[in-house]
């Protein structure tokens, strides 16, 4: 039994519990930087593919796997595999659905609390010498609670229940948008209330993002969708970059609209020093702050993920059918 490895092989060994490894697995390093023709060179007799959830799996290389079974995504999102080729081929694709939806909430509060408390301008101040001249500016500029904000949250999946659950116990306002209501008790038990997004735009003190990428999301916060939002709003994403029209949210802030971001992801990934993002004015810098795609990467999370991986890899290996199947098969 062939596994090609098309992400971080020093993740898999750390997070992998040798015992659950099937003894006759053989492993095909590929690492992050492969190119279609290094898979179908390398790997084209592997029966299973791990790959990194931000990497692509193609039809051409699932084309050129005969012996293909499964292609599991290391994370949560498979928007890069071609589930169409994949399910014409008969191949599952598994995900680790809702696996990091504890740790992506929790990382959401954080970037809430620090654009809120201004930490990077804070931090920076501070570390230049000027630490009282900031705690007077900050003070007389008034320095919002988390409990007075009434928070958006677009999407209402898991992360953004969890995201719902611990906003609660700050006592704040929370509104969500999907374009299906979900049913009244779910609400009542999240402590929820729905709004069309339009309106959540426009009322909402936070808005943050937890919806997958889809042609209707892409860019779905864009200059139109900014302009409907309250002055110092503040705009969280830990879902994925494409969600963002990063060049209206560069307006945005340089022109003052919005307080602030805390973005997670960006687009495209891997980063590139030219992102227009990297590249604000000091006061418009000192307003964003980032994470590098990290909100769903805890220790606790990596170890769930890998025992689901294994635990699929020898259920598809023994021809029954895996867990968290995303494509029609």
């Amino acid at each position: 039994m062939k596994l090609a490895v098309l992400t971080s092989e020093e993740r898999v060994r750390a997070y992998t519990d040798p015992a659950m490894i099937p003894p006759e697995t053989e492993f095909i390093q590929l690492g992050q930087d492969y190119t279609e023709e290094d898979v179908i060179r390398k790997a084209h007799d592997a029966d299973f593919i791990l790959v990194d959830a931000i990497l692509p799996v193609t039809k051409k290389m699932i084309d050129s796997m005969p012996h293909l079974r499964m292609i599991h995504s290391e994370g949560v999102a498979y928007n890069k595999i071609d589930l169409k080729a994949a399910s014409e081929a008969g191949v599952f694709v598994c995900n680790n659905k809702a696996v990091n939806a504890g740790a992506v909430a929790e990382h959401a509060v954080l970037l809430m609390l620090s654009v809120l408390r201004r930490l990077r301008e804070g931090d920076r101040l501070v570390r230049e010498g000027h630490q009282i001249d900031a705690k007077s500016r900050f003070i007389l500029e008034g320095i919002p609670e988390l409990e007075s904000c009434h928070v958006g949250l677009v999407g209402f999946g898991m992360i953004a229940k969890e995201t719902a659950r611990r906003l609660s116990a700050f006592g704040c306002r929370i509104s969500y948008y999907k374009p299906n209501r979900a049913p009244e008790d779910i609400e009542k038990e999240f402590g929820v209330e729905w709004l069309p997004f339009e309106e959540l735009c426009r009322q909402c003190d936070i808005i943050s993002l937890h919806t997958p990428v889809l042609p209707e999301t892409t860019h779905m916060i864009n200059e139109k969708a900014i302009s409907l939002m309250k002055n110092n709003v503040v705009i969280i994403n830990t879902a994925r970059g494409d969600l963002i029209d990063q060049e209206a949210l560069c307006s945005a802030l340089k022109a003052g609209k919005i307080a602030g971001a805390g973005l997670d992801t960006l687009t495209p990934e891997p980063v590139t020093p030219e992102n227009p993002l990297l590249n604000l004015p000091e006061d418009a810098a000192d307003r964003i702050i980032f994470s590098p795609h990290v909100a769903g990467t805890t220790k606790n999370v990596f170890e769930k993920i890998y025992r689901t991986i294994w635990t699929n890899i020898r259920k598809a290996g023994s021809g029954e059918r895996p867990d968290n199947i995303v494509n029609d098969i």
